[in-house]
Order: C-alpha cells, then sequence, then structure tokens
C-alpha cells in the first residue's frame, strides 16, 4: 500500500494509537494536533484520507471539513467524535465528511472504515463508465463531476457517490438500506437519515424544484429511484 493517511487530533495518545495501527495496516500516516495544521497540512501535501477528531484547538474538526471543502480538497475525512447526537453526525456528513466513527472505538473498526472508504473511491475512479446520462444531467465518474445543461454541479465526495450510484442504477427501485450498503459500504444501524439528509442536498443541487423532484422520486415504503424527467 502507498495510501497516506493525515491523522488529526489533539489527544497525544489517541494520535499514538491510531498512528501505530495504520501503519502496522500497510499505510502511510502523518499527523497534525490542531485544525489550522490540519488545513495547512491538507493545503500542502497529497493524502488518500484524513482520520479527523471533531474537537480540535484552533479550527474544529467542522471548521476544517467545511473549509477543506469550500476550497475544493475532496479528500476522503473519517470524522471521530465523542458525542453520539444525531445532529453531530448528519451535520458532519452534511458538510463533506465521507464517514464518522464514535469515540471509544477499537482500531480495527478504524482499519475497516478507512479501507471502506478507499474501497469506495477506486470503485468509482475504475468505473467501466465514462459518463452516464439521465436527463439533461450528465456524470462523469472518473472526474467525481457531473454537468446539468454543460454547468459543473458542485457536490460533495459523498453526494456525488450517491448520484453516481442511483445514476448506475437508473430505472430501479433503490431501498434505504441498498444505499447505505452500496454508497457507505457497510450497515448503519437506525441511521438511514443519513441517506434522507443525502437525497435532500441532491435534490436541492440537481431538481428544478426540490418540493415536486423530476429526477429523484420516493417510492414511499421502498426507497428512491432516478429516473429521466417524464
Amino acid at each position: 500500500m502507498n495510501e497516506k493517511i493525515l491523522i488529526v487530533d489533539d489527544e497525544k495518545s489517541i494520535v499514538t494509537l491510531l498512528k501505530f495501527n495504520i501503519e502496522k495496516a500497510g499505510f502511510i500516516t502523518d499527523v497534525a494536533y490542531d485544525g489550522s495544521q490540519a488545513v495547512q497540512k491538507a493545503e500542502s501535501n497529497s493524502y488518500d484520507l484524513i482520520v479527523l477528531d471533531l474537537m480540535l484547538p484552533e479550527m474544529d474538526g467542522m471548521d476544517v471539513c467545511r473549509y477543506l471543502r469550500n476550497n475544493q480538497i475532496n479528500t476522503p475525512i473519517l470524522m471521530l467524535t465523542a458525542k453520539d447526537e444525531e445532529f453531530d453526525k448528519v451535520l458532519g456528513l452534511e458538510l463533506g465528511a465521507d464517514d464518522y466513527l464514535t469515540k471509544p472505538f477499537s482500531p480495527k473498526e478504524v482499519i475497516a472504515r478507512i479501507k471502506a472508504i478507499l474501497r469506495r473511491s477506486k470503485r468509482v475512479e475504475k468505473s467501466n463508465f465514462s459518463y452516464i446520462q439521465v436527463g439533461n444531467i450528465t456524470v462523469f465518474p472518473e472526474r467525481y463531476e457531473a454537468e446539468m445543461n454543460g454547468k459543473v454541479i458542485t457536490f460533495t465526495r459523498k453526494e456525488f457517490e450517491l448520484l453516481y450510484y442511483l445514476a448506475k442504477n437508473k430505472g430501479k427501485v433503490i431501498s434505504r438500506d441498498q444505499l447505505l450498503s452500496g454508497v457507505w459500504d457497510y450497515d448503519f444501524v437506525g441511521d438511514t437519515r443519513i441517506v434522507d439528509v443525502h437525497i435532500s442536498h441532491l435534490r436541492d443541487k440537481i431538481e428544478p424544484d426540490s418540493k415536486k423532484p423530476v429526477y429523484i422520486k420516493t417510492v414511499r415504503g421502498l426507497g428512491y429511484k432516478l429516473e429521466d424527467p417524464s
């Protein structure tokens, strides 16, 4: 493995634990102990993934995530949080984090999440599709981009992966559990609201009227499907 991972946490014991186990799994690591240092490193280096703690000095994890995404740094982010409220989880994902783990966590689970995120990224990059057309939307998997009427639409990485999954299955009804498995690569027990949040964001970006969607249809009691507008 040559993947390089940035570990961001102000607790040195956590950094030591993560660094040891991530390197043991075959990855290269770098570390930052506050939000400002994390931003500087992310801007000046190329990482395959960032493990980002929520509670940080200088800038907290939410601010770091928001800054990176606003500046088109789309490195996948695994957010760590000591909090367990749904609001924090959903907000982190809304800001562009790819996944989250609640402390305390096992090193094995961290490695599993890292590998799952990187696996999803490679699946998109190695897609056999040069593009997928759905109505006026063109999805370009290799570029992690989509266009509507020739204009580029800006997505977070996870929003794009959700759109790409729906586009690959155009016209098919996909359950929330299938989306959690296909897009997030494992089961979020009881966290199907994460899917709904991302669907809502996609609709805001691609629908002429997000309250009357013509692309992403809700199939009551079953899930969602992406289709050409009739």
